[in-house]
């Protein structure tokens, strides 16, 4: 086998002639060769082992190529294409399986307080700051992975001196709020930038292969400090920390005891393309965010570093220019390939995370989104579950109660203790929520100190319902109306929740939301495309989404541009959790239509309450193979895509994104469709437009019975009186106006 091999790397040799030694350097990397301090503008070549040229680029102004996905092999060569070439040594591209390294690997790697760096599998560095409680430890640990600046090194704040001595990890915190609370409840905390940030080498690129890889290391290494209890880690963090952590799981490393995401995405394409229709909004707005940052000293910190003699972050910023334009990558995307697309779908691979999972998400999430709960019912392998849906925004899985269901399950499954009350952080938690929400809430005691033994405890948390749900949030405190505490809370066994009793609701003429189908020969009700309601948001422009009570702007459909229909006062308390189905009857004079559907209440005292919403390109509109009566699952594929026939009655179903909401007697049901707009925050629709102005059609009569289908739940009470209007997180209120529907006549 050595000689064939020595023939092999002979004949390659001859073929590519005797190159001058390379002045630029290489490093061999996971189906990825780096290239650094190479001539800018200068071209490059990969040769295989075949002598077979596989690929080529220019390297950039910082002297700086990667080649990406290149097969797995021995003998790689890069070779300038001058007529006396510089060529490397032979190169080795590793595979997945074969790059992962010894175990003794990650032991080798110290890590103390303070800034360090961390050394992954193809030699890249990662840069982290840790911080370690006071005392020898060893310490429970907890790592926050993210393209943010996780590991910018703490600054103190000289107005929280004061907390010094009780907390040390507020002389120099993190920069992320979860691993700041974890440190000030006794654990180590590690955060770590992603490669091609911060002070973190390589390039970015949106969950490549790479950067789950890395998670990996990063998980292996931290787990193998001496410091570190049990050997094993938790993984924290909101958003983008939230999401790296369901990619890092399921890689499944040893060192990993549990993770706790929070505001997550269900799925890359939920949230980058709602129904089809592109978030020209936030979706794109983050990835533009990212890759501006994750450029050369994109972040701004890196310089000080650079500047104080950090020559390794010198050294990383080197590739920063080769990340990928994951915006130009997203504006292309027409329809999901599976092929593709799956490794950004979280939904297509929780199934392989095997340590406990605490998650949770808010309904009206106005950033990553509202399609968590696609995640609910796939962690089927997670030994342990507690899901947590709350109404609000963004940020609120930072509120008192779930913020302590998160202490207890941090300790119950990375320290593996009885839980600590952590008597000292309640204390200071109305300092610290004032700044963070605007009101002096109070962390609540832990549900689990009072037991005497950690495994009496863990069985209590273990007997508990999987999903927890609060309801009101905002309403819960008279005193700090808009704060996120909630009215009540139920649990439920599983998603959907078997309590579920669908009621079904038909659209009538006249406007009216009623049991029975209608029976009238015709009937149909017309709405206007709005060419401009994807770039209409809902708040005021000086509103801030996440003040206790912002500044809403939801305004009432123009006369024309929505179809609405609205049900009598209900005669009883009824309570919804789960998603609506609009079965729709559409009518249309073009080959598409983008569809946003909207649940709201109109409340005896005259105030119409925002629920839910939902997004449909309606050439998407094939449900999909796990479409329920509640949920058409479309799926966004090429073979499921059909244009609109013109002028002719089609079946259509618009799903809303999960909600939980109770409604009181006397409150009415109000359902309406119009162009995607005017309902979020920070979402915007790139709906599509014609040259002409488009009215499409809704039908309501007997042989096309429009109707919604509710997620209405049976046997749970309503336990408290109406909340306030405006109060709940997330759901703008507004003055109601009675809408009269325009005619259609196909």
């Amino acid at each position: 086998m050595r000689s064939l091999h020595f023939l092999t790397v002979f004949s390659v040799v001859l073929a590519l002639g005797c190159g001058r030694e390379a002045t630029f350097q290489v490093r061999e990397s996971v189906e990825q060769l780096h290239v650094t301090h190479a001539t800018p503008g200068a071209t490059l070549v990969v040769v295989d082992g075949k002598g077979q040229e596989v690929a080529s680029g220019t390297v950039d102004e910082q002297g700086s190529l990667v080649f990406r996905r290149l097969a797995p092999g021995k003998d790689y060569l890069v070779k300038t294409t001058d007529k006396a070439p510089e060529q490397s040594r032979l190169l080795t591209v590793m595979s997945v399986e074969s790059s992962t390294p010894k175990v003794e690997t990650y032991a080798a790697q110290k890590l103390e307080a303070g800034f360090n760096y961390l050394t992954m599998r193809d030699g890249t560095t990662l840069s982290a700051w840790v911080t370690l409680p006071r005392g020898k430890g060893p310490f429970p640990t907890v790592v926050n992975y993210s393209g943010y600046n996780a590991s910018e090194p703490g600054e103190a704040n000289p107005d929280l001196e004061f907390l010094w001595g009780e907390f040390p990890i507020m002389k120099a915190p993190p920069t992320d709020p979860s691993a700041m609370l974890a440190g000030m409840m006794g654990y180590a905390t590690v955060s770590v930038n992603v490669r091609g940030t911060g002070c973190s080498g390589g390039a970015y690129d949106y969950f490549e292969t790479l950067q789950v890889l890395d998670g990996y290391d990063v998980i292996e290494i931290v787990a193998a400090q001496e410091w570190t209890l049990h050997h094993q880690v938790g993984m924290v963090g909101l958003s983008y920390p939230g999401i790296t952590q369901l990619f890092v799981a399921s890689a499944r490393p040893p060192g990993l005891a549990a993770i706790a995401p929070m505001s997550v995405i269900g799925s890359t394409d939920s949230t980058l393309l709602p129904g089809g229709i592109l978030n020209d909004g936030f979706a794109v707005s983050w990835v533009t965010n990212v890759l501006a940052k994750a450029v050369p000293y994109g972040q701004g910190w890196e310089q000080k570093r650079v500047d104080a003699g950090d020559t390794v972050c010198a050294e990383n910023q080197l590739l920063h220019s080769q990340l990928i334009d994951n915006v130009a990558q997203a504006r292309k995307i027409v329809f999901y390939d599976p092929a593709e697309h799956d490794r950004f779908n979280p939904t297509t691979f929780v199934d392989r995370i095997e340590v406990p999972v605490f998650i949770t998400g808010s309904w009206q999430d106005e950033q990553t989104g509202p399609y968590f709960f696609l995640l609910f019912d796939r962690f089927v392998n997670a030994p342990s579950l507690r899901m947590t849906a709350i109404n609000g925004v963004h940020i609120d899985g930072f509120g008192p109660k779930i913020s302590m269901e998160w202490q207890s399950f941090l300790e119950l499954f990375v320290a593996k203790r009885r839980p600590i009350d952590p008597a000292k952080v309640r204390n200071v938690s109305p300092l610290l929520y004032s700044n963070f929400f605007d009101a002096p809430l109070v962390l609540p005691p832990s549900r689990f100190a009072h037991y005497e033994t950690y495994e009496e405890a863990l069985a209590a948390w273990k007997a508990e319902p999987k999903l927890n749900v609060l309801f009101e949030s905002g309403a819960g405190d008279p005193m700090a109306l808009g704060a996120p505490e909630e009215s009540f809370a139920h649990g439920f066994s599983q998603w959907p929740p078997p309590e579920t009793d669908p009621l079904e609701l038909h659209f009538q003429p006249g406007g009216a939301l009623a049991a029975g189908a209608p029976t009238v020969a015709a009937a149909a009700s017309s709405f206007s495309l709005d060419p401009v309601a994807g770039a209409v948001g809902v708040l005021a422009p000086d509103g801030n989404v996440w003040a206790r009570i912002p500044h809403y702007a939801w305004q009432q459909p123009a006369s024309g541009g929505a179809v609405v229909f609205e049900s009598e006062p209900l005669t009883a308390d009824m309570m919804m959790m789960g998603t609506a189905s609009f079965d729709l009857f559409l009518n249309s004079p073009v080959d598409d239509a983008d569809l946003e559907v909207t649940l709201s209440e109109v409340r005896a005292d005259g105030k119409e309450m925002y629920v839910q919403s939902g997004w449909l390109r309606a050439s998407h509109r094939k449900p999909g193979p796990a479409a329920t009566r509640l949920w058409p699952a479309q799926t966004l594929q090429e073979n499921a895509w059909e244009p609109l026939p013109l002028n002719q009655w089609t079946p259509v179903r618009v799903g809303t994104a999960g909600f939980a909401h109770a409604m009181r007697t006397g409150s009415r049901i109000r359902v309406s469709i119009d162009t995607p707009g005017g309902v979020r925050a920070d979402w915007r629709f790139a709906n599509k437009t014609f040259p002409e102005m488009v009215k499409y059609g809704i039908a309501h009569d007997a042989a096309h019975p429009s109707k919604i289908v509710l997620p209405r739940l049976a046997g749970v009470p309503v336990p408290t009186a109406a909340p306030p209007c405006p109060s709940l997180r997330g759901q703008p209120c507004r003055e109601w106006v009675q809408s009269v529907n325009v005619p259609f006549t196909p």
